[in-house]
């Protein structure tokens, strides 16, 4: 299938689980889990899919944003499992962020991940929703702001999406305003590295970080559930933070080497540096790549799975 990239390599040694939900953490999200489009409860509901309708995809965003993915899949015949593996909290900047849209004007502001973008969303409003220029990291990230965009068209507008969906090209080609001084906000995650202001800072710009988020892995998993997930022929993933989750999850993750389908190249790469032996990614960020980066690994499972048995 045209568009989708497979990683391979060997199987590498794993992190152990360093990041536990602390009662201190305010969660942005919580998880529960659910079989197609059906919420499951309890472990005994999971046994109500008949034999036909076995997940053949685990989804693990966060509770609440699998949906789109799940309905995707659902025009396909593809069964899903939904087993969140992270759960968002509010970071040591996030009541910071408001009151700096209020007090101060950016030239840009920076939004690398749809996370980034419900909180940067939910802080612009606090402030009054001030005239605002959003630069965001692809098509995924920018959906986040359609309906703000539709309904306050003077005050935000998402003017630029670099010519690769990574935040090292955004770093590079972010446009610069006149000759003076360029001013950034780039509210982000705990977690994420420092590419991005190191090479927006290398071209001049002057730019100033909110860590406004993090993530913290699900660990408290049904013990049903997680075997049918395990069992699963693709892993669908959105973040590094989730793929370390699902490592932290497998008990003898050497003997694991069903397909991890990742939203785009960056989750894709972490995918291989954790030894991941099937990776799949498109090549063009979106849904509906990544819906056909999972159609592939399954067909790619099936082809195998009869290659043994014939």
């Amino acid at each position: 299938m045209a568009g989708i990239s497979l990683l391979s390599s060997s199987r590498l040694p794993f992190p152990s689980d360093s990041c536990l939900l602390q009662p201190q953490h305010r969660l942005i999200s919580s998880s529960f889990f659910r079989v197609g489009g059906a919420a499951v409860a309890s472990s005994s509901s999971l046994f109500a899919v008949s034999p036909s309708q076995k997940p053949k995809v685990v989804v693990t965003r966060e509770s609440g944003k699998n949906g789109k993915l799940i309905d995707a899949l659902a025009k396909h015949g593809v069964n899903c499992l939904e087993l969140p593996l992270i759960q968002h909290t509010e970071g040591p900047d996030f009541d910071r962020l408001s009151r700096v849209l209020s007090d101060k004007t950016f030239d840009w502001i920076v939004i690398t991940s749809p996370e980034a973008g419900l909180v940067f969303l939910e802080a612009w409003k606090a402030a009054g929703t001030p005239k605002v220029r959003v630069g965001v990291v692809g098509a995924g990230t920018g959906s986040i702001f359609k309906e703000a965009m539709h309904s306050d068209q003077q005050s935000l507008n998402v003017a630029f999406s670099p010519s690769k969906a990574t935040g090292k090209v955004l770093a590079l080609e972010l446009p610069k305003q006149g000759n003076g001084t360029c001013t950034v906000l780039y509210p982000a995650s705990m977690k994420a590295g420092h590419e991005i202001e190191k090479g927006l800072s290398n071209r001049g710009f002057v730019v100033t970080r909110l860590n406004t988020y993090s993530t913290v892995p699900v660990h408290d998993v049904d013990q049903t559930i997680l075997v049918h997930a395990l069992s699963s022929p693709v892993v669908a993933v959105a973040s590094p933070s989730a793929l370390r989750a699902w490592v932290n999850l497998i008990s003898e993750p050497g003997k694991w080497n069903n397909s991890v389908a990742c939203i785009g190249e960056s989750t894709a790469s972490a995918a291989k540096r954790l030894g991941f032996k099937n990776v799949y990614y498109p090549t063009t960020p979106g849904l509906d790549g990544w819906v056909d980066s999972i159609l592939e690994a399954m067909r790619v499972h099936d082809q195998l799975r009869k290659a043994v048995t014939s």
